[in-house]
């Protein structure tokens, strides 16, 4: 028998295990994983957390447990919203994953299931509380997903996500979490707001939807410079305020003056990664500059995510 009869042969070659690898990623969007981070972070910061209750490294274990939950209860959320848009995406997005063919309905079932299970596994080893809100996410993505894509409140389902991802960082600290429930408002109708924009995306979009988001955009940063005002914080968080006011408005402008897809696409994406500079600017309106400064680093991480996979 000759030597090479007695090499094992891999199963798969390695360019499909690349290219299967790749169409996951592009199912989980890894940009917007890490907004989803941010807004734990930002969380985090308003809840108060590593001034009160900081003590040692071994404390930042709820810290990790929560961002490794928003990772799967996002992850989740997308995987499922390809595996609901897989016959419109046949015909409007062919390229995706699965109307291409390259990953199976049943393989993103399982996986959109498995980041679900560990999102909440996750939220849960926090407390209950966390557990229930992380729960609560995914109900609210999976409705989302479902129905209310389509629907005339869908905006404001999308939204209620990120806002409830939002009080699922500040859940580390219960007392604070009953106080400032009202403050998930602010991502809801930020949210809503862009994904009010999105529904243009492929054919065009409404100038009236995009001077509707314009008033939302500034309800948004304008309430967070109320806030950073009010914790005698407006010097520090202006810098992070002044940079999602860009990140919003200059493609929204562009989009207004000419609301073709591809700018409406833009405006879209815009939206999604100004998140970051928007939770960076709650976590200076709440907390230090350098935590501010940690969560903007994913800025550059999730922009350069976004050159090699969609956001939208």
């Amino acid at each position: 028998m000759e030597y090479q009869d007695l090499l094992i042969k891999p199963l798969y070659p390695v360019s499909y295990i690349l290219s299967k690898s790749l169409g996951y990623l592009r199912l989980v969007r890894p940009a917007n994983l890490l907004t989803a981070v941010a807004d734990i972070l930002a969380g985090i910061a308003i809840s108060g957390f590593l001034h009160k209750a900081y003590t040692n490294y071994l404390d930042l274990l709820p810290v990790a447990c929560l961002c490794l939950a928003t990772i799967g209860l996002y992850g989740g959320g997308v995987v499922f919203n390809d595996v609901f848009d897989a016959s419109l995406d046949k015909q409007e997005r062919p390229e995706r994953p699965i109307p291409s063919g390259l990953i199976t309905k049943t393989q993103a079932v399982i996986l959109g299931s498995y980041l679900f299970l560990v999102g909440i596994l996750a939220a849960f080893t926090v407390g209950r509380v966390a557990g229930f809100i992380a729960l609560s996410i995914m109900a609210s993505a999976l409705v989302y997903d479902k129905w209310g894509k389509h629907a005339s409140w869908g905006p404001v389902n999308m939204g209620l996500c990120r806002g409830l991802n939002l009080l699922l960082g500040i859940s580390l600290m219960e007392p604070v979490l009953q106080r400032f429930t009202w403050i998930a408002v602010i991502p809801v109708v930020y949210i809503a707001a862009v994904t009010a924009i999105s529904r243009g995306e492929v054919y065009g979009g409404n100038i009236k939807t995009l001077r509707i988001a314009a008033v939302c955009y500034a309800l948004v940063y304008g309430t967070i410079a109320v806030l950073a005002v009010a914790n005698g914080r407006l010097l520090q968080a202006s810098p992070f305020i002044l940079l999602f006011i860009y990140m919003t408005n200059a493609p929204l402008i562009r989009a207004m003056k000419d609301p073709i897809g591809p700018n409406i696409g833009k405006a879209v994406k815009g939206g999604i990664l100004a998140l970051v500079a928007m939770n960076a600017a709650w976590a200076a309106a709440f907390a230090s500059l350098p935590y501010a400064l940690t969560i903007l680093i994913l800025l550059p991480l999730s922009l350069l995510l976004a050159r090699a996979f969609a956001v939208t």
